[in-house]
């Protein structure tokens, strides 16, 4: 049913174009059906990596799935900086980190019975994210005073970028290399490879188009809806830009495989902090204006604050409901965070 549904939902993303530059609607209803658009999006891009992995094994597999998992975060954050919302971007950055490792993770504890945990792996992501929260400072803590915005924090940014870019390809390589042993050949009714291709081609493309709909309807949206728009960047496009794997991981639980959606959860926030973050930033000297990772305090905070939570939660290799329910008041904790903080 639930395939049904987001097969379905695809139709939203021309639906969604039509609205916005056929019939020229206000930004609400156009955000509202471009943000869900993105959900049927994320999903088939997630279908067309995990296809193509079938025919080209591990190495290759995991590369795919690397640069294009993230995609729909990284091409949010692209047309943001480019439309000049530095904090948006940062906002869902920051977002995306919390979210995943406060309310998917919370959300698969609460909606399993299992409890056995590997925390091996998982430590080791959670201390990834924590040491990116400590060189976001660099550039951070310049930014509490005067314009954040400004070039000489997107310089200091350049260092902070590349160092967490090599410890992710240092991360990736690791569970690459561990995992040659597991290529297969393609099982029954795989997609192709070309076919799988040329799927995350088109998709990824519509997700570009959904993108620039939904960053340009942004400002219109948090003003009608009396919402900042750090907070609407913080809370709704995050959930919305990683809807697909947070599904996936609640799914996954549901069926009793908690170590797989805890897996899904922390390594999904670890790809944003040590590589949507990064690229966005490199990236935005080419879009511009360049970006710099300047966080304020409450976003740093949040981050490493559920990276420690998560690590504590799990440092007896067990996972339960209690624990569940305290990172979901966790991740409230948060939301409430960012909409006191407001834009900066």
């Amino acid at each position: 049913m639930a395939r049904k549904i987001l097969l379905a939902g695809l139709a939203l993303g021309p639906l969604a174009a039509v609205l916005h530059w056929g019939f020229g609607l206000g930004d609400v209803p156009v955000f509202c059906v471009s943000a869900l658009a993105l959900i049927p999006l994320a999903w088939l891009i997630g279908e067309a990596t995990e296809h193509a992995a079938e025919h080209t094994g591990a190495t290759i597999g995991g590369l795919l799935n690397a640069s294009f998992g993230n995609a729909p975060e990284l091409i949010i954050a692209l047309f943001a900086i480019s439309d000049g919302l530095p904090d948006v971007v940062r906002g869902s950055i920051t977002g995306s980190i919390v979210s995943n490792l406060l309310l998917v993770l919370g959300l698969s504890l609460v909606a399993t019975d299992e409890e056995d945990i590997d925390t091996r792996s998982l430590l080791s992501s959670l201390g990834l994210v924590v040491w990116a929260a400590l060189l976001f400072l660099i550039p951070s803590v310049p930014g509490w005073h005067g314009d954040p915005d400004r070039h000489s924090l997107a310089i200091a940014t350049i260092p902070v970028a590349v160092i967490l870019l090599v410890f992710y390809a240092g991360q990736t390589w690791f569970n690459v290399r561990g995992r040659r042993a597991a290529q297969r050949t393609p099982a029954p009714g795989s997609w192709s490879l070309r076919g799988s291709l040329v799927i995350l081609a088109v998709a990824t493309a519509a997700t570009a188009i959904v993108s620039e709909i939904l960053v340009g309807t942004l400002e219109g949206f948090a003003d009608s809806a009396g919402l900042s728009q750090f907070f609407v960047s913080a809370v709704i496009v995050a959930i919305v830009g990683n809807a697909a794997e947070h599904g996936g991981a609640v799914v996954v639980a549901r069926r009793g495989k908690i170590r797989l959606a805890s897996e899904i959860a922390v390594s999904s926030a670890a790809q944003v902090a040590l590589l949507v973050a990064p690229l966005a930033a490199l990236l935005s000297f080419v879009v511009r204006p360049p970006l710099p990772l300047a966080f304020r305090p409450v976003e740093l905070a949040t981050m490493a604050g559920a990276a420690l939570l998560v690590g504590a939660a799990v440092w007896d290799r067990r996972g339960t409901r209690r624990e569940g329910i305290v990172l979901l008041v966790a991740y409230g904790a948060c939301v409430a965070a960012y909409w006191v903080s407001g834009n900066r």
